[in-house]
């Protein structure tokens, strides 16, 4: 590696605003700040929601009669 061009690597604490959270990982910044994390997003805690819209999947539904669930 060429020396003087390469930015400073160092320990960073990212820290979530949602939940505030926080951890450790490498980078060039000192501070991360992010909106959510694994913590707090309803992908990772399981706790997603499907939310169904009056749309063009409901009308067809309706129109044919298929029932919603499973």
């Amino acid at each position: 590696m060429k020396k003087g061009i390469h930015p400073e690597y160092h320990r960073c604490t990212v820290t979530c605003i949602s939940c505030g959270n926080t951890f450790e990982t490498g980078s060039t910044l000192k501070e991360i700040k992010v909106d959510t994390c694994a913590n707090c997003h309803p992908f990772y805690t399981g706790k997603q929601r499907f939310v169904q819209s009056d749309g063009r999947v409901d009308k067809f539904n309706r129109k044919y009669g298929i029932k919603e669930g499973k």
